[in-house]
């Protein structure tokens, strides 16, 4: 679908990290780009506050959720339930949440991207919620690409990418962390925002594309 001053695009979980690097890149072409996260007031496990957002809104062409949760790790028999039904909450059931809303507002032949993670085809034990999360939203897409079609439905599924989902280490510790990383990738390198964008923008731009898992992982899922 052309870009042309009319086109609006939504980005959930646009004020940070990956959300926000698609911003600016959709922000150089023509049309209206509107981003929203819990720093704007958005609670996508709320009914309300997602209507509150799209209400005023009338046609949507390009709808990006990038908007996470804080999942916990560890086994099956040591996990916090009660953390990991709150993650699921926010990054899956939110994600639909907003899809389910957003839906009577999409132009035909609109666009939707949602994002996963290597994670959920790549086997780690201790990762047992992040996994299943993003195995559920990925599942998830392909049924939404048929039962909303014309409406595009695809994912980005992002590797380790330096953003501020890592703020709350040490600037030294992050940088160690994600060279110990890279080192194992075949690209030699941790992914930035800008590396992910591109598939967001591909996911919008390529008309034949629906129902695709688009990874930009760095090589981590053929390790």
């Amino acid at each position: 679908m052309p870009f042309h001053q009319h086109t609006l695009s939504i980005i959930i979980g646009g004020h940070t990290g990956i959300g926000r690097a698609v911003a600016e890149a959709l922000g150089q072409r023509p049309g209206r780009v509107i981003t929203a996260s819990r720093r704007s007031g958005l609670d996508i496990t709320n009914i309300a506050s997602i209507e509150a957002l799209l209400a005023p809104l009338g046609r949507v062409d390009n709808l990006v959720i990038t908007a996470g949760s804080q999942a916990p790790g560890g086994d099956l028999l040591g996990l916090d339930l009660a953390a990991a039904k709150a993650a699921f909450d926010t990054k899956f059931w939110g994600t639909l949440a907003v899809i389910r809303c957003a839906a009577s507002h999409m132009a035909p032949g609109g666009t939707i991207t949602l994002t996963s993670g290597f994670l959920a085809r790549k086997t780690v034990p201790g990762t047992l919620v992040k996994t299943t999360m993003n195995a559920a939203l990925e599942a998830a897409a392909k049924i939404l690409a048929r039962e909303l079609a014309p409406i595009r439905v695809n994912v980005v599924s992002p590797g380790l990418t330096d953003t501020e989902a890592y703020g709350a280490m040490s600037g030294e510790a992050k940088e160690a962390m994600l060279s110990r990383a890279a080192a194992t990738l075949p690209v030699g390198r941790h992914g930035r925002a800008d590396d992910l964008a591109a598939g967001y923008l591909l996911a919008i731009d390529n008309p034949f594309m629906s129902g695709a898992i688009i990874d930009i992982d760095g090589g981590a899922l053929i390790n």
